[in-house]
């Protein structure tokens, strides 16, 4: 019998994101966190939602429109 890893839902939840989402490892030196954290939190957004919407904030400036 095949080892299989994990739930069957956790498995369809994987398999989901894997086909929806691409995945990004943004890296910050010790500290930047809570600061980005506090800043989400005061925008009523989660610290993903922050960070997306500065990036698209970032890339229009730069490219002078979203790409998709």
């Amino acid at each position: 019998m095949e080892d299989k890893k994990g739930t069957a839902a956790t498995r369809a939840k994987n398999k989901y994101n894997a086909q929806n989402y691409d995945r990004l490892y943004p890296y910050a030196p010790k500290g930047k966190k809570a600061a980005y954290l506090k800043a989400a939190e005061a925008a009523g957004m989660s610290l993903n939602e922050f960070m997306i919407a500065a990036m698209d904030e970032k890339a229009e400036r730069v490219l002078g429109g979203i790409t998709e």
